[in-house]
């Protein structure tokens, strides 16, 4: 079963001048009780961040937290010591377990778009840890390119304490994929550029799609695509 989310009914929050973010579930001012998570994905947000500004530093505690960065760079420092600079086509994962803090800034003169993703851990009480990877995922073709996971069937890429795999594709006009899947997974699905069929479904720029209880899923571009795919378990603790 497929349920679509037109880019339309995505929250948009610029709380500060320098931030324009689309939350794709409850976060910070938005709340809606049928919206908190799809699975362990609790948070999705599709930030653009103004040249020189940012996220001072603020603390997270036991959440799985990935940062996509698509265009820009973003400076990061956190309480574990750590000080990186994560650029496009780069992938980091913060496990926040008993408790971090970090900052995140645009410390260039250009606009800064990264997707923002927390998931909610298969075990709490974990240490705090850092890793982060340049996957240059940006410059595939026309497949789907792992980028983080805690399955450990995949390799060369970001490791994270969920039972979950994230895939980004850049699929060419008239290229298709088929991701195959099990009825006890779910499959999350969010459009960043182009169009494409979901199993016959269309998706469009800032459109998602949430499946359950599919075995096979069939992906086709109308036009040149950009899309992020979301394997995740129906069933964990502690949502």
């Amino acid at each position: 079963m497929l349920s679509y989310i037109s880019a339309n009914d995505r929250f948009h929050a610029q709380p500060v001048a320098w931030l324009s973010s689309y939350h794709l579930f409850s976060f910070a001012g938005y709340y809606d009780p049928k919206n908190m998570h799809f699975g362990p994905l609790r948070v999705f947000n599709d930030d653009t961040v103004a040249p020189n500004a940012g996220f001072p530093q603020h603390p997270h505690h036991e959440m799985e937290i990935v940062t996509i960065v698509l265009e820009g760079e973003v400076s990061h420092e956190d309480t574990m010591g750590n000080k990186t600079t994560i650029s496009a086509g780069e992938v980091q994962r913060m496990t926040a377990g008993t408790g971090l803090a970090h900052s995140e800034f645009n410390r260039t003169d250009k606009p800064l778009e990264l997707y923002q993703l927390w998931f909610i851990p298969n075990q709490k009480g974990l240490a705090p840890s850092y890793e982060q990877k340049d996957i240059d995922f940006l410059d595939s073709k026309n497949e789907l390119v792992p980028l983080v996971s805690g399955q450990k069937v995949l390799e060369d890429v970001v490791y994270m304490n969920s039972n979950t795999s994230i895939y980004w594709s850049n699929l060419r006009a008239d290229k298709e994929l088929e991701f195959k899947t099990f009825p006890i997974r779910l499959t999350f699905i969010y459009v960043r550029e182009g169009a494409i069929l979901i199993n016959g479904s269309k998706l469009n720029p800032g459109d998602q799609a949430r499946m359950t209880d599919e075995h096979v899923i069939h992906i086709r571009a109308e036009r040149d695509a950009q899309f992020i795919l979301i394997d995740l378990p129906a069933a964990e603790a502690n949502y």
